[in-house]
């Protein structure tokens, strides 16, 4: 279809929260709109552009950024926070509807703190020069910036300092930078370059110190440690691999991990699957026996040290494995009152049906994708778990996202359970 300019209605919020205008020849779904508005729109296939708002809702604010719009992180800058909140909450209950779930969830418990820790920050060399930033929406564009007000104090000069370590790299491909705020000094991870040399080594091992960066690595290779980067994991102090895993806030990873530790309260002996480098197993452990399953050994080896550096933790095991490929099966599965588990977006579906299998007690679930929890919860429920508690959390604020912590408890029967997969 060619592009073309019309008058559209918006009608209702998709799940990224586009704006969705319901018209004859199909849906149009168009950025930064919000339910009621008349707009002038762009139209390009089934996606449309903003050129006037010719009505505009009620529930339309002044977006705080004035990045919003053009760089892609943020989605929801322009709706008042009664809306934004509200639509969380009613397209969680949707998803969860339409899955076939008939659970009403805990009140939404935000966890922005004081802005996200890690950054990663995209640099493009463009007419000989470097520029550095976040992507536009649905684009490779490089939209520079100078700030994000959705940083850390930490996290002010993310962008210069960027932009000093790519100029100190060279090279001609595309790179990102991956800058985390932790206790003791700024982790930056580069990516996108291959082997370093040793004459760019030194070169970026001067300008880290110049920066006064606590450690510096590309591609996971280290390239200098002034000082070992510190974060603390309730009564752990956790050195984490470079570019590994983290929860994007800590106010998030805090409340996380207050939820699970009240869903668990109860255990005695508790396997933490995808447990990375100890967001939950360290916490854990202060009160029960605890048994990490990790694919990545650099985030084992992290929660290994931190564990043997941490007094009266009950004993903690780990054990490297893809749970992907080799899922803990049923009658490993006996040796634990408690499973807890905390996948990427794309679920666990394999783990999940040994899980259902199971005679275990407690599942503890925690998602960052309510639709792949929606999958794997009505796995569980199928083979005699019953949902008990569902805590939505918001720690990604005017973004689309939702992470979300369950309980579930196995339900007391007679009868044999059902036979689930061939």
């Amino acid at each position: 279809m060619m592009q073309m300019t019309r008058i559209v209605t918006i009608d209702t919020l998709g799940a990224q929260a586009d704006g969705i205008a319901h018209e004859d020849d199909g849906d149009l779904f168009v950025p930064y709109a919000l339910p009621g508005e008349r707009l002038r729109i762009q139209q390009d296939g089934s996606q449309g552009e903003i050129i006037e708002i010719l009505s505009a809702s009620a529930q339309r604010v002044t977006p705080p950024c004035p990045h919003f719009g053009h760089c892609g992180g943020c989605v929801l800058q322009q709706a008042t926070p009664d809306f934004y909140q509200t639509w969380k909450q009613t397209h969680l209950a949707e998803t969860l509807r339409q899955g076939g779930l008939n659970t009403v969830p805990e009140p939404m418990q935000s966890a922005h703190g004081s802005g996200r820790r890690r950054m990663t920050i995209h640099a493009r060399r463009i007419d000989g020069h470097w520029q550095v930033g976040f992507m536009a929406r649905r684009s490779h564009q490089i939209i520079a910036i100078t700030h994000c007000m959705l940083g850390v104090p930490a996290l002010q000069a993310a962008f210069s300092i960027a932009q000093s370590l790519v100029e100190a790299l060279g090279g001609d491909k595309p790179l990102d930078v991956q800058i985390t705020a932790t206790e003791s000094g700024l982790d930056v991870d580069m990516r996108g370059h291959g082997p370093v040399s040793q004459g760019k080594r030194r070169v970026l091992s001067h300008t880290a110190a110049h920066l006064g960066l606590a450690r510096l690595s590309v591609h996971h290779d280290l390239i200098v440690e002034q000082r070992p980067p510190q974060l603390r994991m309730g009564s752990s102090i956790l050195c984490p691999p470079s570019g590994g895993f983290l929860q994007a806030t800590e106010a998030g990873e805090t409340l996380l991990a207050e939820l699970v530790l009240q869903a668990s309260a109860k255990a005695k002996s508790i396997a933490d699957l995808f447990a990375g480098a100890g967001t939950f197993s360290l916490r854990l452990a202060q009160s029960a026996r605890v048994h990490a399953v990790e694919h990545d050994a650099a985030a084992l080896a992290a929660l290994e040290r931190a564990a043997r550096n941490t007094s009266h933790l009950k004993p903690l095991s780990t054990e490297q494995r893809d749970l992907f490929k080799r899922p803990l099966l049923p009658t490993e599965l006996t040796a634990y009152d408690t499973v807890v588990f905390d996948p990427p977006r794309a679920g666990t579906q394999m783990q999940v049906q040994q899980l259902a299998r199971s005679s275990v007690k407690r599942i503890v679930a925690v998602s960052c994708n309510p639709a792949t929890f929606v999958r794997d919860a009505k796995i569980l429920i199928e083979g005699g778990y019953a949902l008990e508690k569902l805590w939505p959390v918001d720690q990604f604020l005017y973004s689309a996202h939702l992470e979300l912590v369950a309980l579930f408890t196995k339900a007391k029967s007679t009868s044999p359970p059902r036979r689930l997969f061939s």
